[in-house]
């Protein structure tokens, strides 16, 4: 029984397993934040969100609750391209904390004429009707 187990520990994990682990899916959807963001387009940015009043959103002035409320902060707080600069994330950790919910970790950077700003982040993100999006941004 337990050279059973030994084995069951040992062998790799099957090719499916790891063509179902979500950590690809989950840079890819900050890469299209990255670039959507690059392009100036906020609203392109935003879709990589869940569009839910449940949507939570901190950043230094506290929380934002809900897609459009936040989207609103995002458009007062980057009024235009020279505001928003250029983003570039550094991914630190992608956690599973379930099947279809990953916590994620790491630093952004803002390049812009006007300054740099960098900071960390963590988001959690879901699987929700077969499309990964964050249902919680803390961005400081």
């Amino acid at each position: 029984m337990r050279f059973i187990l030994y084995l069951i520990l040992l062998t790799p994990p099957s090719i499916a397993a790891l063509a179902q682990h979500p950590d690809s899916e989950i840079r890819q959807l900050l890469a299209v934040q990255t670039s959507t963001w690059n392009q100036g387009n906020i609203e392109g940015f935003m879709q990589t969100y869940w569009q839910s009043d449940s949507l939570l959103f901190v950043g230094s002035h506290g929380p934002t609750y809900g897609w459009q409320a936040t989207l609103d902060r995002y458009k007062k707080s980057y009024p235009d391209t020279a505001a928003m600069g250029k983003l570039d994330f550094k991914i630190l950790e992608i956690r599973p904390l379930a099947k279809e919910l990953y916590f994620v970790v790491g630093k952004w950077h803002l390049q812009r004429s006007a300054g740099d700003m960098q900071g960390a982040y963590t988001l959690l993100i879901k699987k929700i009707k077969g499309q990964w999006k964050i249902i919680a941004d803390h961005s400081s």
